[in-house]
């Protein structure tokens, strides 16, 4: 019980500070496009888990094996599917990029049948289903601007590469800290956005960057939303399986959606909320279906 109670603490966390996250790219991707925006958060998060893993006294060692599903776990999880999330939110908004990417449960579910070998139920296929019809309303066939519609595909690709990287998070042995695991896996993410960034630091405006709210921006991003974030999520996935992790991104949408509403003004119509409804619907389907096999 103590476990369940735990990892379902950490999950919701990490699912509502990455709804409020939503908001705060929003804001602050006006003045830092989604590259350069996710590399500085990274060097903010980098730094923030050296301190913490410096002050815990953790052992940095990572055995060879290991170090390709690391690896991976960099460059799906860190780098495409957050470069994607953030081009994607600035595109379309607040409350699309948090109700798209809470699809993601329904994708774990398929790369846990794949690579960890789950089996994958008729309820659990029709969940899918129901996400992928859902984030095809919210994408929009003509009923939205090509802007919105490429963000909405982003978001998707956001999603996608997200379940992966959740899933892979699975195979790493549980006697790694989180900390020294995300520490390597962001310093991956790093060293493959770095040659895209640099050349084009000098277009950034340092004057609007010197705004409070777009450095704090930054920093949030880098240390609450990167680092805790991540360190809740990776634990949270530690302590339950992959289909009942799932549950916890309804926090995202609905966080994002309500911030979005209150501090973005953002609107929204008739089918955004018939698609939530349907990726919600279809992501409850997988977490009674897990529950009911326990």
């Amino acid at each position: 019980m103590n476990k369940t109670l735990w990892g379902s603490i950490y999950l919701a966390s990490a699912a509502s500070i990455w709804g409020g996250m939503y908001v705060v790219v929003k804001v602050v991707v006006s003045v830092v496009p989604p590259l350069e925006l996710v590399w500085l958060r990274y060097l903010v998060a980098i730094v923030a888990l050296i301190i913490a893993g410096v002050a815990t006294k953790q052992n940095w060692r990572i055995r060879p094996r290991d170090f390709l599903l690391i690896m991976a776990i960099g460059v799906i999880g860190h780098a495409i599917s957050i470069v994607a999330q953030e081009a994607g939110t600035m595109l379309s908004s607040a409350q699309m990029g948090a109700i798209i990417t809470s699809s993601t449960p329904a994708f774990m579910v398929i790369f846990a049948w794949l690579i960890l070998k789950e089996r994958m139920s008729l309820r659990q296929g029709l969940s899918i289903l129901l996400a992928t019809v859902g984030v095809i309303l919210i994408i929009g066939v003509g009923a939205l601007e090509y802007s919105s519609q490429l963000g909405g595909i982003f978001l998707l690709a956001a999603a996608v590469t997200w379940a992966l990287m959740s899933v892979l998070v699975k195979r790493v042995p549980t006697d790694y800290s989180q900390i020294v695991v995300i520490t390597y896996a962001i310093l991956v993410a790093i060293i493959i956005l770095t040659p895209f960034v640099i050349p084009r630091l000098h277009e950034l405006d340092v004057s609007q960057m010197a705004h409070p709210t777009i450095w704090g921006g930054i920093l949030y991003l880098g240390i609450v939303s990167t680092a805790g974030g991540f360190l809740l999520w990776n634990r949270g996935l530690q302590l339950l399986n992959v289909s009942g992790g799932g549950l916890f991104f309804f926090f995202q949408p609905l966080v994002g959606t309500l911030l979005g509403w209150l501090l973005l003004g953002e609107t929204i119509g008739v089918m955004f909320w018939i698609g939530a409804v349907l990726i919600l619907f279809g992501a409850l389907l997988v977490i009674t279906e897990t529950r009911k096999t326990k």
